[in-house]
Parts: structure tokens; sequence; C-alpha cells
């Protein structure tokens, strides 16, 4: 949602002083406010939800220049790779100063390492007139990542479990899809499950929202969490910039030095398959798979794909990574790379705009035709490496590269995922249905 936004404009409310505001959302990193939800007159009048720039969240109603509602999480929530459910609850009728404002993550309230709450019978700018909108504060404070699943009730109080639940078989808290709630006269229930109309209300209400700038739909969700680009991995001194749509644009920045950046899940066994369009290649470039715990431990401050031993990778000079040794043809601006990793048979293929580099058949198991091998027993991530000057938009299933569109879509995995070209059979997107699938 970066630079972008969904607005509408409250009517009558049920009640301007008991509400619930309840989302999943799936950060990208920001080293600045993030809003997640905001109604303002001005920098004196406002409420909003929000996460701090070291991750904390906060949520906060502000009257004549006066904080009258300050509740910040102890917890900093800076896994990029988690959908995290936050609740948000209110009744300021409650005559206990506990009831009336919380702040709930994944099903459990946060503990507060601030807490002001308003006097009983309060009020709040969430039921105001004003504009209610999602994904930024006032031109600025964009919420860089995903949101799905919002709802607004109005004149009713909520607990977490209304909206989520505990998987049976995983034991993870996931979003309950059709929750029995009633939404008031300002509610909604955003689904966003229509590219072509994310600000759609599914309450019953026809509060629509307004879109501004440009959102993109991902099959990325709290049931199916694709992997991204994991900012936080950036290796050592030398670091990727603007991270951006969610995490899955990779920028190598500036600078005469190699840098790495890892996907958000690894993986030791299975077959996976993604694909990365080159929009600025730099100086040199590399796309492929690493040994998490070799990038982990290694102490260079310039490391890349094919350093170490158990690193493969597919140069822009059509070479392989480790050892340098002839595999393909070059590739350039525009080209899209696939990539198939078979680890059952610890085997790594490359193609180019959908020809498999070497002959390549990642469908031919053990016997790893035109294939470059892995080391086995080892736990890899995607991962690209630039010298100075590269920019990768991955595509991991979501159907994207950047904010554009596949432009025909290939055979898709079964466990979920949405590519330019084929993914070849038996193979996944990393996702966690994906892996769960071998």
């Amino acid at each position: 949602m970066a630079s972008a936004k969904l607005t509408r404009t409250n009517g009558t409310a049920t009640t301007g002083n008991i509400y619930t505001w309840s989302a999943w959302v799936k950060r990208g990193l920001s080293s600045t406010q993030e809003t997640l939800v905001r109604t303002r007159t001005d920098d004196n009048n406002y409420s909003r939800i929000r996460f701090d720039d070291d991750g904390t969240l906060v949520f906060e109603d502000r009257i004549s220049s006066s904080t009258v509602t300050n509740l910040v999480s102890n917890a900093q929530h800076r896994d990029l790779s988690a959908w995290y459910h936050v609740v948000v609850r209110v009744d300021y009728t409650q005559a206990t100063a506990g009831d009336r404002a919380r702040i709930y993550v994944n099903g459990s309230e946060v503990t507060y390492s601030s807490t002001t709450r308003q006097s009983q019978s309060g009020s709040s700018y969430f039921n105001s007139a004003n504009s209610h909108d999602l994904g930024h504060y006032n031109s600025n404070n964009y919420f860089n990542g995903s949101m799905t699943h919002v709802h607004f009730t109005d004149g009713y109080s909520y607990a977490p479990s209304t909206f989520g639940e505990t998987d049976s078989t995983s034991g993870i808290w996931k979003p309950k899809t059709a929750p029995s709630v009633t939404y008031g006269n300002n509610g909604y229930f955003l689904k966003m499950e229509n590219s072509g109309a994310m600000g759609t209300d599914s309450s019953g209400n026809s509060n629509n929202f307004t879109v501004s700038g440009t959102l993109t739909q991902n099959v990325d969700t709290p049931s199916n969490n694709f992997a991204t680009w994991n900012p936080l991995t950036y290796h050592f001194s030398n670091q990727w910039q603007a991270n951006t749509n969610g995490n899955t644009t990779a920028n190598g920045g500036s600078g005469s030095a190699w840098k790495t950046i890892l996907t958000t899940l690894g993986v030791s066994s299975g077959k996976y398959y993604f694909e990365a369009k080159l929009i600025s290649s730099g100086t040199n470039c590399i796309i492929g798979a690493v040994d998490i715990n070799d990038a982990r431990q290694n102490s260079s401050s310039a490391w890349y794909i094919g350093q170490s031993s158990t690193g493969q990778g597919y140069q822009n000079n059509g070479a392989s990574a480790n050892g340098g040794a002839s595999y393909g043809a070059t590739y350039a601006n525009n080209d899209i790379i696939g990539v198939a990793m078979d680890l059952d048979n610890s085997k790594i293929y490359f193609h180019k705009n959908g020809t498999y580099q070497n002959s390549g058949d990642p469908t031919s198991g053990a016997t790893g035709t035109g294939a470059i091998s892995l080391t086995a027993n080892t736990t890899y991530a995607f991962a690209v490496s630039s010298y100075a000057g590269t920019v990768w938009n991955a595509n991991f299933g979501n159907g994207y590269f950047g904010t554009t569109a596949v432009a025909s879509a290939g055979t898709a995995p079964s466990e979920g995922g949405i590519f330019e070209y084929n993914c070849p059979s038996g193979y996944q997107s990393l996702c966690t249905k994906g892996i769960n699938s071998f």
C-alpha cells in the first residue's frame, strides 16, 4: 500500500465512543511511522492506529491538542515474514479504565510501555464526520505492506476471537472469513478480494472506499503466507535499499561492493519455483539460492551468491555463480529469470524468458538434466546479489512484477501462485501451503 490509500467519509454514527477495528497486516521495512487507519481534522484533532518507527503498535486519540488516549505496545512488531492480526477495541462507556481501549495482536492483548486512556464517556474521531483513511496519515506515513480482511464495527466492541481463531491442525491464529458481527451505521468489511474494486464494502452497508494511488492485489494471505525479500537480512555492512511493493522489489542501490538479500522463508526439502524481472542490471548481478546458515555465519562484509561452495546462481554474464563456468545466455534489463530449486535431488535450474538454460529439465529428478548441483542436507533461501545498482522485481507467486501483473499466466502450482511462465510439474511457490505439501 506504499503511496496509496483508501478513503471514505463517515455518515451519522451509531455511537461515537464504542467501536472495533480489526485487520490482518504484513509489514514491509520502514524506518518511519506507518499509519494503518486514521481520521483527522488537523494535527491537533485526530484518532490513529499506527506502527511507530521502532515497530511498536500505537493507538491514540488527540483532542484539542491533548492526547487523551495513548496506548503503546512493549513488543516491536518487526517480523516481515509474518501476518499480524491487529485489533483495537474501544468502549469509552466502561467504568474500568483498562476496559475502555485495548490493543490485541494475534488474539492476545499486548503488554504496554505506555497507557493513557480517556475518562469514562469520552469520545473519539473514529466516528466523526471526517474522512476515514486506510494506509496513510497526511500525505505521508504510508503503510508499506499488505492488508486484508479489514473490519470496523460502529457501536460494538468485539473481542479478537470474533474475527480470528486458532487452526486445529497448525495451531496458527487464522482469520474467520465470515465473522458474525453487527457493523452499525459506519461499519465496513473490506475483503480486498477483487483487484478492480479493492474498496468494496462487504458488510452490507455499502460503505465503499475510494482508492487513491496503485493498490496491488496479492495472493499472499494470512492463510497462505508467501516469501518476500527480507530487508532484515541485509548482508553485513553493504545494504540493499528501498525494498518496496511489499518487499518484492529489491534495490541494490549505489556503491561498488557486493551485497546479498535473502527470502523470508527457507527450506531444506521439496521443490520450489519463483521468477524475477531484472529492472536495472547495474555492474554485475546474480540470482539463485544460498545456504541460510552459511550466510548468517560468514563474516565477509561483501558477500555474494557463490562465494561459498553451497551457494549457486546464474550471473548476468551467462556464467554460473560458483566457479564461473559457462552456463547459459547473458541477460539484461526486462528479462525474466525463473528459478526452479529441487531440494529432494539437490539441483537448481534457471530459465531466461521461459527457456531453461543448459537444456535444463527441472522435472528430470535425480538425473538433473542441465542442472547445477546444490549441497544435500542444507537449508536454502532464494537470493539475489548485486555489485552496484541492480533492481529486481520478484514474483514469488503473487502474480506481479512490482505493480505490473504478469502478461499471461502460466501453469500454476497446486498450492497457490500466479507466474508468468509455467511452474514446473511437482514444484510449488515458496509459501506455507507449498512447504507443507511436501
